[in-house]
């Protein structure tokens, strides 16, 4: 019961983390979050964010059959979808922990 519950917790935050550099990703968030400090390395922002949603789904898998795993990754993804656009509607800078801007 604890694994299964710490499998949840690993998935709910890799789709938070996953779709927080989804939308780094796009050179819009990225100025919100870093200003014009450096440019955004899209492609890897990308690569990462569907890396982390896919380890998501995968933790989902590893806790409950197929349409339950399905079901509750749709709801991280919804929730964790709401959560990053609250944040960059009020707090973009608290972003800066998931991907910070390269020292120039």
């Amino acid at each position: 019961m604890a694994e299964s519950s710490l499998l949840l917790i690993a998935a709910a935050a890799a789709t938070l983390v996953g779709l927080a550099w989804l939308a780094l990703g796009m050179d819009v968030h990225w100025a919100q979050v870093h200003g014009d400090a450096a440019t955004p390395p899209s492609a890897r922002l990308r690569w990462g964010g569907g890396a982390a949603l896919a380890l998501s789904f995968a933790l989902c898998l590893a806790v409950d059959h197929a349409t339950m795993a399905v079901l509750v990754w749709f709801m991280l993804l919804a929730g964790s979808a709401v959560g990053v656009a609250m944040t960059l509607s009020t707090r973009p800078h608290w972003l800066r922990a998931v991907w910070p801007a390269p020292a120039r």
